[in-house]
């Protein structure tokens, strides 16, 4: 019988045996399942780093659980295994272009079954296999549904002349009056649409966000929704919710003046947002799970209790790492005192330990959402803090170089440091706070695509060739030096002894591999959505309501030939400096950062659509920080 993995003994909550085996390693009993490694010249160092050595998975540092399924993944297309294909149940007599058709439609429906709807390992697998798919999927769509979500034409009319906030005249002989600043995303050219930016422009933005929170609680294997309502029910009301809200702001007079800032219409969906965390957090309550008493004892289990003297059937579940034990407090026990046991009732409430510890403990899986509500609070958080960041930055137009890199590092900061925290909650072992890698994996990318957007607006006030030179030097620089050096041995050791991770150098190798395939991900998403909207911005209808992009001629330091041109080589710039880091990791570590970014998504297929989802709720708010608003 062949041996497809050894078994190691040990505690879940022994230190050796994570360090051992792999963070992510499914516990089965008192064992843990550790994938065999393939022999290859550099044996030792694959053995140590867990690195796997077939086709699809040549040059991973996949562990653990993914180890596993990879190697399945690998086994199946070694055994050509595919889904059962029914289209070839058609009848002998469906022929011709009835049975093409027919099986064209069956093969679209399963496959987008299959890779969004309810993603399958091996259709997500083939959908990312080769480069121009995982471009397709993971670049040019959510790309794509951005540039066509901000160019959908508004309805727009001539600024009132009578309006005291806004100057008379075309758009292309407007100027500011003296002593007026106008803000870096430019003054109100048009009135828009009320009506058509509440229920189509806002409304496709509030659904694309209550997607992207959906997708994370999938990934977590939770529903938020009440089970009595059902999801589309459910959703279907909080959607509404966010179309009705703001009518009153925008009814009443008093409060209109609300409907022109972005923040407020930002910190609504913030709100809307927050709604299922709520729901989520009010139906564990309601359901007593911060409890832990939702089974009652037997008999025979209540003779090792004392709740076989206090007359109590509910049990308590031992706190995390206890081994069935109560943790029960010594001190409360009176050694001297006689045996007796009480009938009365009061003493019967009075002489309860057991119960009053239950009442001071949550059972993990309590505590374990709550850092996972806590993790998507600051991810929230983060997009509020950048749009209030946009609008300084705009605000205080124009900046010399300093203060460029300044603005610009000084949000790069903010960024990491949200990261930083967000990861720390998430944990990277299974024992840690959330413990959860795709869930890691997706704020991540959250988080680096917020930072890469931010600084993508931030090309079209750039005023000299010069600042985009610094800039990239700086960021391409730091990339390819930075890196490679957290990635040593040495550079894991230090952290280990400060204190900063306790992981394996392999489970931290596969970590920071992982986080080159998500800058890729995050740089070309954002580039290319950055370029396709200042085109289509530009030349297209919306080019009043996004002044950011005119570049007509009434701000002399910014232009379209500039902004497009250096944009362009920054991009290309960017791919170069990616393939040489792979390049490197690759020589020195023998890990292939594309490889390993494959297999993170058919390992986890959900990960997939959650990710489509979030680059395109992110690459919305950067579109929605710089258009500007005024109704009618």
């Amino acid at each position: 019988m062949p041996e497809f993995f050894p078994f190691i003994p040990g505690t879940e909550a022994s230190r050796a045996a994570r360090q051992h085996a792999a963070d992510s390693s499914p516990l089965l009993g008192r064992f843990r399942a550790v994938p065999r490694t393939r022999n290859s010249p550099r044996s030792h160092a694959q053995n140590q780093l867990g690195l796997l050595g077939g086709p699809g998975g040549r040059g991973s540092v996949h562990v653990g659980y993914g180890a596993l399924v990879t190697a399945g993944l690998e086994e199946g297309d070694r055994h050509g295994s595919r889904p059962a294909d029914d289209s070839d149940s058609d009848s002998e007599d469906d022929t011709g272009l009835l049975r093409r058709q027919r099986r064209f439609w069956r093969t679209s429906c399963r496959r987008l079954n299959d890779v969004w709807i309810s993603p399958r390992q091996t259709a997500v697998k083939r959908a990312v296999d080769t480069w121009w798919g995982r471009w397709g999927n993971l670049v040019f769509l959510p790309a794509g549904l951005a540039i066509a979500w901000c160019s959908i034409p508004f309805p727009q009319y001539p600024l009132d002349p009578q309006d005291p906030d806004h100057i008379p005249g075309p758009p292309s002989d407007s100027a500011p009056s003296p002593g007026h600043r106008a803000p870096g995303h430019g003054e109100a050219r048009v009135q828009v649409n009320f009506w058509f930016f509440l229920f189509v422009y806002y409304g496709f933005y509030n659904l694309t966000a209550l997607i992207w929170i959906t997708k994370v609680f999938n990934l977590y294997s939770l529903n938020w929704w009440p089970s009595s309502l059902g999801f589309p029910l459910t959703i279907s009301l909080i959607a509404a919710v966010s179309i009705l809200g703001p009518i009153p702001l925008y009814i009443f007079p008093e409060t209109r003046f609300l409907t022109v800032h972005n923040t407020a219409w930002i910190s609504w969906t913030f709100l809307i947002m927050a709604l299922p965390v709520g729901i989520a957090f009010w139906i564990l309550m309601t359901h007593e799970r911060h409890l832990g008493l939702r089974h009652s004892l037997s008999e025979t289990q209540r003779i090792f209790t004392s709740s076989w003297w206090t007359g109590d059937t509910d049990t308590m579940i031992p706190a995390r790492g206890s081994r069935g034990h109560l943790r029960v407090d010594i001190g409360a026990f009176d050694p001297h005192a006689g045996f007796e046991v009480s009938t009365d009732q009061r003493g019967r409430h009075r002489h309860r330990p057991a119960l009053a510890e239950r009442r001071r403990w949550l059972p993990a899986s309590f505590v374990r959402f709550v850092w996972f509500c806590l993790a998507l609070l600051v991810g929230l958080f983060a997009y509020l803090i950048g749009e209030a960041y946009a609008e300084i930055y705009l605000r205080t137009l124009p900046h010399n170089n300093f203060e460029t890199i300044a603005y610009v590092y000084s949000w790069i900061v903010t960024v990491h440091l949200l990261d930083m925290l967000t990861g720390w909650i998430l944990g990277a072992s299974e024992d840690e706070r959330v413990g959860s890698y795709p869930l890691s994996w997706i704020f991540k990318l959250y988080f680096m695509l917020t930072y890469q957007t931010y600084v993508r607006a931030l090309y079209a006030r750039l005023r000299s060739p010069e600042q985009f030179i610094w800039l990239q030097a700086l960021s391409s620089g730091f990339l390819i030096i930075l890196t490679p050096i957290q990635m040593t041995p040495l550079f894991h050791r230090i952290l280990c002894l400060l204190g900063l991770t306790g992981q394996s150098y392999g489970s931290y190798l596969k970590l920071q591999t992982r986080n080159v395939f998500i800058r890729f991900l995050a740089e070309n998403v954002s580039m290319i959505t950055f370029l396709g909207s200042i085109l289509v911005l530009h030349y297209g209808p919306n080019k009043d309501v996004y002044p950011y992009f005119a570049f007509d001629g009434t701000d002399k330091y910014y232009d379209f030939d500039l902004t497009m041109t250096a944009s362009v080589i920054t991009w290309a710039c960017e791919l170069v400096a990616g393939i040489v880091l792979r390049a490197l990791i690759r020589w020195f570590f023998g890990v292939d950062a594309t490889a390993e970014g494959k297999l993170d998504l058919a390992v986890w297929p959900e990960l997939l659509p959650t990710a489509v989802a979030a680059m395109l709720h992110v690459l919305q708010n950067m579109m929605f920080s710089i258009i500007r608003l005024h109704f009618g």
